[in-house]
């Protein structure tokens, strides 16, 4: 079964052209149930630099749909064997001003679109920069 990846290396997802944030914002949490904006939030904060976009995907689906640990391996297998959306779809990138940066080990870290981190990193050519996707239609 072939296995398909959403990883990327030595990689910015640049936040979204529409996105209306003009700084990295915290989503906001809901009373009845995280989003996946908070979950990803939440995991790249406690962990930044410590998991791959395939990981945290896939962690997070697994965590929504409350899969047993015997259930995950398998899990993981069908999962993958399609094709899943990238962090370039990502709230975080999308609507709440934060840039998905993967580095040379494919691990990924948040960095504040108002930050000069941020502004350095836009204008290295030896990052590739892949725009997050907008919300809205042109």
């Amino acid at each position: 079964m072939k296995t398909h990846s959403t990883n990327y290396y030595n990689t910015l997802i640049t936040v979204a052209e529409d996105c209306k944030s003009l700084k990295g914002e915290m989503p906001p949490v809901k009373i009845d149930k995280l989003t996946v904006a908070n979950l990803q939030f939440d995991r790249l904060m406690k962990e930044p630099a410590q998991v791959n976009s395939d990981d945290l995907i896939f962690d997070i689906h697994a965590q929504r749909k409350e899969l047993l640990e015997g259930e995950l391996a398998e899990e993981r297998e069908k999962f993958y064997s399609k094709g899943q959306a990238c962090l370039r779809t990502s709230p975080l990138a999308k609507t709440y001003g934060w840039g998905i940066y993967y580095d040379a080990e494919g691990k990924i870290r948040l960095i504040d679109s108002a930050t000069e981190e941020y502004q350095k990193m836009l204008k290295d050519d030896s990052i590739k920069k892949l725009p997050a996707m907008r919300s809205s239609k042109k």
